[in-house]
């Protein structure tokens, strides 16, 4: 099994100096990872900061917080310009960068700024050029590549990971083509609870089961086996601290809009409730039935999961 690993998600932006506390004090709770989202609106996650000049201010004020994005909407950048930005914050941060990277989902976000919001099929197919270009952009190499959608003449990336052979890559999918993406070229798959292709959030209480996480690794095991023992599974959780562990699952259930009981939502690997030995437990039981050992934990929640971190990273 992989070892536990936690990213904190900062999802509120009241200014700078909340961001780079809360980096600080999740570098002090042990969290591998901060965590950042590519979106313009302020829906349906809130207004953010821009990923790479915000991980970047964190990355000078921590020393051994990764820094890495959850997740780049490949759509909003030529992969050039994102394997330059990547290659830089991974020199800035002395080799503390992860790239999460899908392929743009929110239709609304698309249209409010303009962008042509391609079907899903066109959008994935994107994504599937530049994994492989990405790759190699990052590894340093002199890259001539020509796909529908991107082409690259003799181009070297600058400046050069300090991470070698490249940063790690993440990416997130829920259906079979973006988990078979994720299997073929990522090094940390991301289990979303339910597929994106609709262009809008959906959070159906049957995608965050424990069968379909299961389904979802079998998938993945099914596209890349040889590639299997080395990847890392990740789930973004929702972490609750409450000894009374039917209470708070109900009020999980009525806050996401589940008709579901409370013993459906403790089965859930991503909702994590109860005192601190109960999460503990739940944690490692998911990590041995799922193979899920990189848990996302949201700002809101810090509190909540903090000793849980401690206990599990020591």
């Amino acid at each position: 099994m992989h070892p536990f690993r936690f990213g904190l998600l900062i999802e509120r932006f009241p200014g700078s100096r909340y961001v780079l506390e809360t980096a600080k004090r999740a570098e002090d709770c042990g969290f591998s990872t901060f965590l950042i989202r590519d979106h313009f609106l302020d829906e349906p996650f809130g207004p953010q900061y821009a990923p790479f000049s915000t991980l970047a201010a964190v990355a000078a004020a921590t020393s051994t917080l990764k820094v890495g994005t959850l997740v780049i909407a490949n759509d909003f950048r030529h992969p050039a310009v994102l394997a330059k930005e990547v290659a830089t914050l991974d020199q800035l941060s002395n080799g503390r960068v992860e790239l999460g990277i899908g392929a743009g989902f929110l239709r609304e976000e698309y249209r409010r700024v303009g962008l042509q919001f391609d079907p899903n099929p066109v959008r994935v197919d994107r994504l599937a050029e530049v994994l492989p270009l990405l790759d190699l952009l990052l590894r340093g190499e002199r890259v001539t590549y020509q796909s529908q959608h991107y082409q690259v003449d003799a181009f070297v990336n600058f400046p050069p990971s300090v991470q070698q052979p490249r940063p790690r890559i993440l990416v997130g999918g829920a259906g079979p083509r973006m988990l078979s993406l994720a299997a073929g070229y990522a090094d940390t798959v991301a289990l979303l609870p339910s597929r994106l292709h609709r262009g809008e959030m959906a959070d159906p209480p049957e995608a965050r089961s424990q069968e379909n996480v299961k389904r979802q690794v079998q998938l993945v095991r099914e596209a890349a086996p040889n590639r299997f023992d080395a990847l890392e599974f990740c789930l973004t959780g929702t972490f609750v601290k409450d000894a009374d562990r039917n209470g708070a699952a109900l009020r999980v259930a009525n806050q996401r809009g589940w008709s579901v009981p409370a013993e459906d939502v403790l089965r859930m690997p991503g909702v994590v409730v109860g005192d601190d030995d109960a999460m503990v437990d739940h944690l490692q039981q998911v990590r041995s039935e799922t193979g899920v050992s990189y848990f996302v934990v949201r700002d809101s929640q810090l509190d909540a999961a903090a000793e849980v971190i401690q206990r599990l990273t020591r």
